[in-house]
């Protein structure tokens, strides 16, 4: 049995509050910039815009709390379910 899911963040209209990153049971979000020398993250947004949010697939589990987090409504869940031959079961 596997979850077939993932998760989409519009980062054109993501605006860096960090709501997902918090409510994420599973700490599956991090919201961060990339220093253009050292290339380490850093934890904050530019011009009011998050650039990067990286989704940790290995431990999402795909329970949507941050999809029901955003009130910009820019993150998505597609594909939720089990999948194979268990889930037909």
């Amino acid at each position: 049995m596997c979850m077939a899911f993932s998760v989409h963040v519009n980062m054109n209209r993501c605006t860096g509050c960090g709501i997902c990153v918090v409510a994420c049971p599973v700490n599956a979000l991090e919201l961060h910039t990339l220093d253009p020398v050292s290339k380490d993250k850093i934890y904050q947004v530019k011009d009011g815009r998050s650039v990067d949010v990286d989704f940790k697939h290995e431990l999402c589990a795909g329970c949507g709390v941050c999809v029901a987090a955003c009130p910009y409504k820019v993150i998505t869940l597609s594909g939720r379910g089990e999948t194979g031959i268990l889930g037909s079961i």
